[in-house]
């Protein structure tokens, strides 16, 4: 009842910003218009919905979320992700089934039974456990540079920001789940938003994007998307 509440509030705050209205870079709009607001059912929604059921008892966004997720990998077409903490799995579902090309690094604490069988059945995905940033460590010691970074049900967020922001370029984007996590969090994210180091980055309440292309005009958008 209080997310409701909550949710409720934060959709009346960000009325003005739904739908695109005030966005004025073409390639901003139809990133807004025709990616995160688009409603057409893909084909991998369907079984992944049902999916959803065998690990929804682990970290996990909701299923809006999740879509999104697929639409944004089907749109930057990336051949390279790092995942920090894998939570449920099922976010990894749905960006591992938006691009064939795409890999997967997904590290996790611990190891989930029922994350390793819906990961396994994707031979994309790389799934491991352990101390998550000796991993990216070795991955970034191999040479490895992602497309993307999905910072996701992980308490070290800072740590692994930090620890990939090096290796990002004009073409890297970084997921950030739940920067309104709660109050610590809720500052770092203010603090990746002013940093000198990003880019124009998108705030969705649930998620945040952060891009690094420096030949764009530093701005930040506020998307309804409750």
């Amino acid at each position: 009842m209080e997310d409701i509440l909550l949710r409720s509030l934060n959709w009346c705050k960000r009325f003005r910003h739904r739908k695109g209205y005030g966005i004025h870079s073409p390639s901003d709009f139809f990133l807004t218009t025709f990616v995160i607001y688009e409603q057409m059912p893909f084909y991998a929604y369907a079984p992944l919905h049902h999916l959803r059921r065998v690990v929804n008892h682990l970290p996990h966004y909701r299923e809006k979320v999740d879509k999104l997720l697929f639409r944004l990998i089907n749109y930057l077409q990336p051949s390279l992700l790092i995942e920090a903490e894998t939570g449920s799995g099922i976010s990894t579902r749905y960006m591992a089934e938006a691009c064939t090309k795409l890999h997967i690094h997904s590290y996790a604490s611990e190891r989930q039974d029922a994350v390793e069988r819906i990961l396994s059945t994707k031979a994309a995905i790389d799934y491991q456990w352990g101390d998550i940033i000796k991993k990216i460590q070795t991955l970034i010691q191999e040479g490895k540079k992602p497309d993307v970074v999905h910072i996701a049900h992980t308490a070290y967020y800072r740590e692994i920001f930090e620890l990939l922001l090096p290796l990002a370029d004009a073409k890297t984007c970084f997921i950030i789940g739940k920067p309104y996590e709660n109050e610590e969090k809720k500052r770092w994210w203010k603090e990746i938003i002013a940093d000198k180091r990003t880019g124009v980055t998108f705030d969705l309440y649930d998620i945040g994007l952060v891009f690094f292309n420096k030949e764009r005009t530093k701005e930040h958008r506020i998307v309804n998307f409750l």
